[in-house]
C-alpha cells in the first residue's frame, strides 16, 4: 500500500493544502500481514472526509483504514474540510467546491483511478457524515453512493444549538440555513432522479446525535432510495468508527 502526502494549490480555497491519499499496491510480495487487493484496472475511489474536531489526518491515526482499503483494492482520498461543515462559507473559503467538484478532477489527474460514475463513493463520520451525505445527493453525476456515520443529521438545529460559534462563519450571524444546506429537502429534491446515490446512514445507540439520525432515516424510507440503515450500541467514538467503516466498504463495494 502506497500513502501519499499530497499538497496541491487549491483555486477553490485560494491557497495550499494537503490531502492525504492511500494507493494499493500491485506488488507487495514479502509485506507482513497484509493481503493484496490491487489489479491492472483504474482504482476505485473512496473521499472520506473527517468531522468537526479533526483534520485529514485523524482518519489513518485513528483506524485500520489503509489496510482495510489495501484488502479491498481501492483509493481513498482524505482532504482537509476545516471547521465548515463542508460548504462555501459566507466568511470563509469555498470547502464544498473545493471537495465535491475540483478535488476530483485534481486525484484523477495525478492518480490512476477511475472517473467513472459508479466507481466514485464518498463517505464521513459527524460533520464529514452530514458533508459525505450532502455531496452524495448534491453531485449525483460524480458519486453513486454516500455514506454518513454518526452524521451531523439535521444541519439547521444543530447549527442553531450544538455548533453555534462554529455556525457563523459559515452562514452568517442570523444562523439561516440555506434550504440547498439542509438533507431533508436535499433528499427529497433528488427522490426523483435516476442518478440519486445509495445511501448508507449508521449511528449508535449512545451517540449524542442518535434521535437526528432516526429523523433522517424516517425520511430516506419514505422516499424511494437504495437505503441501508445500521445501529448498535455505541457513543460518538472511534471504535465504533473503525468498526463501521468496514461495514461502509464492504456494502459499497
Amino acid at each position: 500500500m502506497a500513502f501519499v502526502q499530497l499538497h496541491i494549490f487549491s483555486e477553490a480555497l485560494g491557497m495550499q493544502t494537503e490531502v492525504y491519499v492511500v494507493m494499493p499496491q500491485k506488488s507487495a510480495d514479502g509485506e507482513i500481514g497484509i493481503k493484496g487487493g490491487a489489479d491492472d484496472k483504474k482504482y476505485k475511489c473512496l473521499y472520506l472526509l473527517h468531522g468537526l474536531s479533526d483534520d485529514h489526518t485523524i482518519w489513518l491515526r485513528r483506524t485500520s483504514i489503509e489496510r482495510y482499503a489495501q484488502e479491498r483494492g481501492i483509493c481513498v482520498v482524505m482532504p482537509f474540510g476545516a471547521k465548515s461543515f463542508y460548504t462555501d462559507m459566507k466568511y470563509g473559503s469555498k470547502y464544498y467546491t473545493y471537495i465535491a467538484k475540483e478535488l476530483p478532477k485534481i486525484i484523477t489527474e495525478f492518480f490512476n483511478v477511475s472517473d467513472k460514475r459508479e466507481d466514485n463513493f464518498i463517505a464521513g463520520l459527524s460533520m464529514g457524515g452530514y458533508g459525505a451525505l450532502k455531496i452524495g445527493l448534491k453531485e449525483c453525476e460524480r458519486f453513486c453512493a454516500a455514506a454518513g456515520l454518526s452524521s451531523v443529521a439535521d444541519i439547521e438545529n444543530e447549527l442553531k444549538t450544538l455548533f453555534r460559534d462554529t455556525a457563523i462563519p459559515i452562514v452568517g450571524e442570523e444562523l439561516e440555513v440555506p434550504k440547498e444546506e439542509n438533507l431533508f429537502y436535499l433528499a427529497e429534491k433528488q427522490n426523483t432522479n435516476p442518478l440519486k446515490p445509495r445511501i448508507f446512514m449508521g449511528v449508535g445507540t449512545e451517540d449524542f446525535l442518535y434521535e437526528d439520525n432516526l429523523k433522517l432515516k424516517a425520511k430516506f424510507e419514505e422516499l424511494d432510495y437504495d437505503y441501508t440503515y445500521r445501529e448498535s450500541p455505541g457513543a460518538h467514538s472511534w471504535a465504533f468508527w473503525d468498526e463501521y467503516i468496514q461495514y461502509v466498504l464492504d456494502w459499497m463495494l
